[in-house]
């Protein structure tokens, strides 16, 4: 009970965020009660930095990279490209921006996807002058699809990287498994998006009032090398995989090269058009506080209690055949992400799946299983991840507020089927291949 009362008031600190404090000194400061109360011990420390130091300073990188390129239009050109393409046809425009959505959650991460890519379709939008119903409905299927296509590769969610990491899943093999899935998942996400605001969603609107995309690009070398930087880092993350190289090795190269290029290092006239000093303020430090902090917190909860009797519910469920196994891991594991977190609900997951004694085969497939509960999961309540979080504190600063209970009615209502239909793609797909 007191590794649980610490959990719930660390939990409650991160999302309250008294000022100054911000998620990671939140964080810190339930670890640092977990230690004074020995419901964790100093030894966990390293045993938890060793679960997520790799993880966390991959996806500060990456976000280095997203902000940069943000900072340069290159967000902004691909969503007037997007806009263009629909051609003044609000139903074609619907799934262009949904489709955008995932391929910059592929790339960029799931957080890059709904906080950068959000304010550029809420600018759109009010260039196209759409009413608020017709509004809302692209702005909400932009943040959904952030997560529910956050699937594909490693560097796709931080959810991802924690578990590939710990279950040594190597890149190639994660991108065989779950491309296929999170295609499924995408597609589900078109059909369920579709239906819930086919009366929201107009039939024309004026391209006309649309700026040329070119007009975005504010740095054009940044923009120009953004092709082959972004080419050159998935062929590393693929060559690498036979060796042990971390993937912060990998992201971190090609974020200093992409520094390198929007500062102007390589010339005398240091000439530059981004703010390297703002680039590197705004990326999230505050997740490596937050990761190490809220970690340790969960894993002395973990110890207490609760990975025992989550590897327990995993072992009967292994009992039930594979497929039972699986729905029932990612079912259990979304709601977990939702009402505690995604990011304590994966190491939670990680480390029952870890002790629970099943086959090798249902063993994978709880593994993929757990990365997408905790990756869709937390579209069902707003505390289920801090993109969401920041999401909403974003859409206020547009003028866009959505209630809790307005997100949670939408969240209940589109997440099930597209969370159902990845996972039943992965219960059938995974048996499939070779294994591992």
């Amino acid at each position: 009970m007191l590794a649980f009362a610490i959990f719930v008031f660390t939990l409650v600190l991160v999302i309250w965020q008294p000022k100054g404090l911000g998620i990671g000194w939140s964080a810190l400061g339930g670890a640092a009660l977990a230690l004074a109360t020995g419901v964790a011990d100093w030894g966990d420390v390293g045993t938890v930095w060793h679960i997520v130091w790799d993880a966390t300073f991959t996806f500060v990188a990456l976000i280095i990279i997203s902000l940069i390129l943000d900072e340069a239009g290159f967000f902004a050109w691909a969503a007037l490209h997007i806009a263009r393409w629909g051609n003044g046809r609000g139903r074609l425009l619907f799934p262009l921006i949904v489709m955008l959505g995932a391929m910059i959650a592929a790339v960029f991460a799931n957080d890059g996807a709904a906080l950068l890519l959000t304010p550029i379709v809420v600018a759109i939008l009010a260039r196209l002058d759409f009413r608020p119903g017709a509004a809302l409905a692209f702005i909400i299927a932009t943040g959904f699809v952030a997560d529910s296509t956050s699937l594909p590769l490693v560097i796709s969610n931080l959810v991802n990287i924690v578990s590939a990491n710990y279950f040594d899943i190597g890149f190639d093999r994660y991108a065989q498994v779950m491309i296929p899935i999170d295609l499924v998942s995408l597609l589900a996400t078109l059909a369920v998006l579709g239906w819930y605001f086919r009366r929201d969603i107009p039939a024309r609107y004026d391209v006309e009032r649309l700026e040329a995309p070119a007009t975005a690009i504010r740095d054009r070398q940044v923009f120009h090398a953004a092709f082959p930087l972004l080419a050159g880092l998935l062929v590393a993350l693929f060559l690498t995989t036979r060796w042990p190289v971390p993937f912060t090795a990998i992201m971190g190269v090609a974020a200093l090269v992409l520094m390198a290029i929007a500062g102007r290092w390589f010339t005398s006239s240091h000439l530059h058009v981004i703010s390297l000093r703002k680039v590197i303020g705004n990326a999230p430090w505050q997740i490596v506080l937050f990761s190490l902090g809220m970690y340790l917190v969960v894993y002395g909860l973990g110890n207490a209690w609760l990975t025992a009797e989550a590897a327990r519910l995993l072992e009967w469920l292994g009992g039930q055949g594979t497929f039972v196994a699986t729905v029932g891991t990612g079912l259990a594991s979304a709601i977990l992400a939702s009402l505690m977190n995604n990011m304590p609900s994966t190491l939670v997951g990680a480390l029952a799946i870890d002790q629970a004694q099943v086959s090798a085969t249902t063993q994978q497939l709880m593994v993929y299983a757990n990365v997408i509960g905790n990756d869709l999961g937390p579209k069902f309540t707003p505390i289920g991840s801090l993109a969401t979080l920041l999401w909403l504190h974003v859409l206020a600063g547009k003028g866009y507020r959505i209630g809790w209970g307005q997100y949670m009615k939408v969240g209940l209502i589109i997440t099930p089927p597209v969370l159902l239909a990845a996972l039943v793609a992965l219960a059938v797909w995974l048996p499939m291949l070779p294994p591992q």
